[in-house]
């Protein structure tokens, strides 16, 4: 199947299991809700300016999202006291591995640890469970302001970022699945349905 119907086939699956969706729109005065878990898309027209985050990892590194820049970067927040966190964590290290496989390059994580109040106990937590992309080591969630509007209010959140940094997908709650997250980064690479130069797509989350 190729990478289109492999998408469309995702996100078609995901409206069977979601209960509801919304669309949001830069004018609308419509404001995302923590914690609902559904899978918001925001049309490419409608999305604000890109995102200002930046900190030191876990790990002690700098890093800088405006640095992976022309890459679509999935960001989940979370923290090692999180359940659904640790739930959710294994399907983004499968996505992750799928899609820096099938689109070398072109796709990037990363995560943002919060309320955690040692970098140690998050650094822990990511190799019990093979997470090889970078964290923000963040215990006071300054860095989520950053995301303007669509700043997540409790982890765990995950965004997903168009390459010209602008948010164009939330998940304030756990994600749905795997298939989830790729077909939201998919749309969102060259040729995909939701890029910077289209008009986005119907929101949706898949099982």
């Amino acid at each position: 199947m190729n990478r289109a119907l492999r998408t469309a086939a995702a996100l078609a699956a995901a409206v069977l299991l979601v209960s509801g969706c919304s669309k949001v729109g830069g004018t609308d005065g419509v404001e995302y809700v923590a914690g609902d878990g559904l899978v918001v898309e925001v049309a490419a027209n409608d999305r604000q300016e890109p995102v200002d985050v930046a900190g030191t990892t876990v790990a002690g590194d700098p890093l800088d999202l405006a640095d992976l820049r022309g890459q679509v970067v999935v960001v989940n927040v979370w923290w090692s006291g999180c359940g659904p966190c640790r739930t959710e964590m294994p399907m983004l290290v499968e996505a992750e591995e799928q899609l820096a496989a099938e689109h070398p390059g072109q796709v990037s994580f990363v995560g943002i640890n919060i309320r955690d109040q040692a970098p140690e106990n998050a650094a822990a937590f990511e190799r019990d469970r093979g997470v090889d992309y970078p964290s923000l080591y963040d215990p006071g969630s300054t860095t989520l302001l950053g995301f303007g509007r669509y700043a997540p209010y409790a982890p765990p959140a995950t965004l997903v970022l168009d390459t010209d940094g602008r948010v164009a997908a939330l998940i304030n709650g756990p994600i749905p699945s795997r298939s989830t997250i790729t077909a939201l980064v998919e749309e969102l690479l060259p040729g995909g349905t939701g890029g910077t130069g289209g008009t986005g797509s119907q929101a949706a989350a898949d099982g």
